[in-house]
């Protein structure tokens, strides 16, 4: 007897012409590559230690080595939603190639680059190719899992993004290494996801063609009430997700050094590791188990307000003991991207079906975008005012978001309870 591909305990339908695949394996195996694949994604964050010391580099040239990433990551997705890359390409050999090519240019930094004019077009190329690796794996991810349990599965599919990113901090905690080192060690990793997604990987059987963009329709998101709403939503989410996991490490250096306790190092490195990785795979993970059983909007809501509330509280923790510190930071970790599957689901939703392609590009656009100016400005102010204040720069974003993903609920009437099914997600979101 057939078994149904949403049931993540039996191996998934035929698919013709094709070996018969396990839905939970599948969803693990994208799982996996997101991981390894996402690891050069912060890998030059973990190093900028040592690169403005090897460069002399100036604050705004370390600032750029992550923004010109995010920068990469918008144009990637517009150009890959434009092109219908998922739909033209088989979505598995698609997110190998851009792992390939991620990883290449991770190595070729390493190797070659001997300063930021160099080193900042190789990560812009980074953030191009991880544009198919992530929003592609969640493609993936959606062709194996009926809607009733899509939450729970998008948000171990988080919970892996967060693992990933934090990787090369984990790398950096062992010891000692280079920063080259760092550079081919995560370039390693991401070559190794690469050839796990064009060996094992398969699209599952619910897989369909991704809504195309329509360019008129892309003002038309922000003139209708709860597509408005939920893309409030996510502004507001990204405008502090990117510039915290950035500028963890340097917080928590500079707050080490303030109470005596030493400086950069290896218990940096791993504290930063395991509040993004870690908390946030938690996080992740619950927040698609909320949405799933008390709404899109009550779980988005509350994500929101409990890290806008940790902003808000960054400047008196900046100096607590490290009893005190850890679990703070790992309530904040789990919360900053716990709604993060949320937006997506919920612009879908919301929006004529035809043009959810278009939608979601202007979404991840945008998005992505803010994430660049507030990456900027917490650096600016750190130099101001310094780091134990810095944060609160973050805090409007999702106080503003917690105040539209409340009235998006109530205009949907999903504030309390369980959201609707969502629909085939396209291939950008985070």
């Amino acid at each position: 007897m057939q078994q149904r591909a949403d049931d993540p305990g039996h191996a998934g339908p035929l698919v013709p012409g094709r070996a018969r695949f396990s839905a939970r394996g599948q969803r693990r195996l994208v799982a996996l590559v997101q991981v390894l694949g996402l690891a050069v994604w912060f890998s030059a964050t973990a190093i900028a230690p040592s690169l403005r010391t090897e460069w002399a580099l100036s604050t705004t040239a370390a600032v750029w080595l992550t923004a010109s990433v995010q920068v990469g990551f918008a144009v990637g997705a517009v150009t890959s939603s434009t092109l219908g890359l998922a739909d033209r390409v088989l979505p598995q050999r698609l997110m190998a190639a851009s792992a390939l090519g991620a990883a290449v240019c991770t190595a070729v930094l390493a190797l070659a680059a001997h300063g930021p004019g160099t080193a900042v077009p190789l990560r812009a190329l980074t953030g191009f190719f991880l544009a198919g690796v992530y929003p592609v794996g969640m493609k993936l991810t959606a062709s194996w899992v009926g809607s009733d349990g899509r939450g729970r599965a998008f948000g171990v599919l988080i919970g892996a993004l967060t693992l990933g990113s934090a990787m090369p901090h984990l790398v950096a905690s062992v010891g000692p290494l280079p920063w080259r080192g760092v550079m081919l060690v995560a370039a390693a990793i991401t070559l190794v996801a690469a050839g796990i997604a064009w060996l094992l990987v398969r699209p599952g059987p619910l897989l369909s063609a991704s809504a195309r963009p329509h360019a008129r329709y892309a003002l038309e998101v922000f003139r209708e009430r709860r597509p408005r709403l939920a893309n409030l939503g996510y502004f507001g989410h990204m405008w502090e997700l990117y510039a915290f996991w950035t500028w963890l490490s340097a917080f928590l250096v500079a707050g080490r050094e303030a109470s005596g306790r030493g400086g950069p190092g290896p218990a940096v490195s791993l504290l930063t590791f395991a509040v993004i990785g870690l908390a946030g795979a938690v996080g992740a993970l619950v927040g698609g188990v909320l949405a799933d059983r008390r709404g899109r909007s009550f779980a988005a809501t509350s994500a929101l307000v409990v890290s806008g509330a940790c902003c808000l509280a960054s400047p008196w923790a900046f100096t607590w003991p490290q009893q005190a510190l850890v679990p703070f930071l790992a309530v904040w970790g789990a919360a900053v991207i716990a709604d993060s599957g949320v937006f997506s689901t919920a612009l879908s939703e919301s929006v004529d079906q035809r043009f959810v392609g278009t939608a979601l590009t202007v979404q991840t656009a945008i998005g992505f975008a803010l994430t660049v100016v507030t990456i900027q400005l917490a650096a600016v102010l750190a130099a101001r005012v310094g780091w134990q204040f810095a944060f609160l720069l973050l805090a409007p974003g999702p106080l503003a978001g917690a105040v539209a993903m409340w009235r998006f609920g109530r205009s949907s009437g999903d504030h309390l309870g369980r959201g609707s099914a969502p629909s085939l997600l396209s291939e950008s979101e985070h």
